[in-house]
């Protein structure tokens, strides 16, 4: 991205600049959705991917995480609104958060300049997270299923406790990846080493077929936005040969398909 320290801070401020505006508006409204999109490309740019800035500002869920206490006497209205009262606060709360990070931001690249506040790669680093990835796969996520998945997202919650568990830094289904006017949402993605990860669940016979369909689909749409890409197949015993299913997609670069057998 061809821009200027001037300009760079220029932009960060009119970003810091439009959030007392947001905060009549709620989270995930297309106000606020444009002004994030456009904060984490000029954050991914300006600091680079893997940076503190971009990282922090990526993983804010703009709503409040954990459990917490409502009042059980209300009616049903009463709940959903006291429910929306606590994530709106919270949402508030990660405005003022991210304009904290926003102004440090610029404080950076006046104290330090462009050409200093960029954080490159550690491919060293890339491949061994990657490596833990695949670990958690395909050594972890087995044992964690105690009964036979009917749907994709029960594989997914496992997935994620395994992530939790050793504290791997990632997003679930928060980017939205638009490609020819279609729009891909990735199961997991982690911005630090560039790479997006969807889960797939084998569940009856023909869906094999249908898996093949939708990665080659998936490739395209990922590739624009994340070079890495890990298909992760749970198979309940419809996959007969792993070795020929993998073949094709795996000679794609970059992307990976790992089987894991019920």
């Amino acid at each position: 991205m061809g821009i200027s320290q001037e300009q760079a801070t220029r932009k960060l401020q009119d970003l810091v600049d439009e959030i007392n505006s947001l905060k009549n508006s709620v989270a995930r409204s297309e106000a606020h959705t444009k002004w994030l999109t456009n904060a984490l490309y000029l954050t991914e740019n300006v600091f680079g991917r893997r940076s503190r800035m971009y990282l922090s500002l990526a993983t804010l869920p703009w709503h409040r995480t954990g459990s917490f206490l409502v009042d059980h006497s209300f009616t049903a209205e009463e709940h959903d609104e006291q429910v929306r009262t606590v994530h709106h606060k919270a949402y508030l709360e990660q405005l003022d958060l991210a304009k904290g990070l926003l102004e440090a931001g610029i404080d950076t690249i006046n104290a330090y300049g462009m050409d200093k506040v960029y954080e490159g790669k550690d491919t060293s680093k890339d491949v061994g997270e990657t490596i833990t990835l695949i670990d958690l796969a395909q050594n972890k996520l087995r044992k964690t299923m105690r009964s036979m998945p009917q749907e994709e997202r029960e594989v997914q919650d496992k997935f994620e406790d395994a992530l939790i568990s050793v504290d791997f830094k990632y997003l679930r289904e928060q980017e939205t990846i638009t490609y020819s006017s279609k729009s891909y949402k990735p199961d997991f993605t982690f911005p630090g080493i560039d790479t997006a990860l969807e889960i797939k669940l084998c569940n009856r016979a023909g869906r094999e077929k249908d898996i093949i369909a939708e990665i080659n689909d998936d490739i395209l749409a990922y590739k624009t936005q994340y070079p890495n890409i890990i298909f992760l197949v749970y198979d309940l015993g419809h996959i007969r040969d792993i070795d020929r299913f993998k073949a094709d997609i795996e000679s794609q670069d970059r992307v990976i398909v790992l089987v894991i057998k019920h």
